[in-house]
């Protein structure tokens, strides 16, 4: 099996699919259309759209085809990912790179894979829309141009979705909306000698609700989570689900303490939602503050990072309480 290579501008290219945020928002019923369509149009088992991360391959839509993510290495998309032109792979069960893929020889028994790169508009490749089969199969010249305009028609999507400000799962502010309005906020509290805090958040045991109960738990809970968010604080407080299971709430005109109170009302609301849930899993979080410094340099990677650092030291606190 040949492994995928990595492409020579990797960092900037994972730097342009998080900052996307196509990996935290929704499916959306647009993409679902499409790929249920290719299924059809092309008379396969499978359409996919897939995302490329530095380890794993993310399902953003799929039909005929599990949603379950992949590692990366034994992914057909890592390789369509290095092609200018769409992959095609008529009978992998004949092709050395992948004749001894898992994905050929074990359940998955691929034999036939389309895959054409997906670029965001700074043109990095960020995965592929592939069709997949389980017989071999030949792929004519019409089909291959069909390819290319299902895959033109998802880039115009994806350069919506990434210009985007909105998380579509939880209707708060995303990674992108994140971005300019804390650096909007830190502007205002600069000018205004106002505090400013941050507060990032991580929920805790979000991997076992998405094991045990599956993903729509986990994406319950991840709605759950910024509902009671919502319900808890004030408009004036930027909410975000900044990605994955990580939200961020950067509190106007208050200090570390006033945060700190804000806080302890949060973990008591959720506990709240906890006892009228009747879900059977339970909303937990960890979270850490960060008072804005008007003294240092104004910028906003080190005070995420240093509220990040917070978030984990009480995690880590969590971890060894349980």
């Amino acid at each position: 099996m040949k492994i995928p290579a990595i492409p020579a501008n990797e960092e900037k290219r994972l730097a342009s699919l998080h900052d996307s945020g196509l990996l935290e928002s929704g499916v959306t019923d647009r993409l679902d259309r499409l790929t249920r369509l290719a299924k059809r149009m092309f008379n396969v088992p499978g359409a996919l759209i897939t995302l490329v991360d530095e380890t794993t391959l993310h399902f953003k839509s799929t039909a005929g085809y599990p949603k379950e993510s992949l590692p990366r290495n034994i992914s057909f998309c890592g390789h369509a990912i290095l092609c200018a032109d769409p992959l095609i792979i008529e009978d992998a069960s004949r092709d050395e790179r992948f004749a001894d893929n898992p994905l050929v020889t074990g359940d998955a028994h691929i034999r036939f894979y389309a895959g054409h790169p997906l670029h965001l508009p700074d043109g990095a490749v960020v995965g592929s829309f592939c069709l997949i089969d389980k017989q071999p199969r030949s792929f004519s010249d019409t089909e291959f141009d069909s390819l290319k305009d299902f895959a033109m028609i998802v880039e115009d999507e994806f350069a919506v979705m990434s210009a985007a400000t909105t998380d579509e799962l939880t209707g708060l502010f995303n990674r992108r909306g994140f971005d300019s309005l804390a650096k909007f906020a830190i502007f205002g509290a600069r000018r205004r000698a106002e505090p400013l805090t941050l507060a990032w958040i991580d929920l805790d045991n979000f991997k076992a609700i998405n094991d045990t109960w599956g993903h729509a738990e986990g994406d319950e809970a991840l709605k759950s989570m910024a509902s009671v968010m919502a319900a808890s604080l004030r408009e004036a407080d930027l909410q975000v689900r900044y990605g994955g299971d990580e939200f961020a709430i950067i509190f106007s005109d208050t200090d570390e303490q006033g945060a700190w109170i804000a806080m302890q009302h949060l973990v008591e609301q959720v506990e709240a939602w906890n006892l009228s849930s009747g879900k059977p899993w339970k909303l937990a979080f960890s979270w850490g503050l960060s008072e804005f410094d008007h003294d240092g340099s104004g910028e906003l990677h080190p005070w995420m990072k240093d509220a990040d650092k917070k978030m984990y030291a009480m995690k880590q606190q969590n971890s060894r309480a349980r």
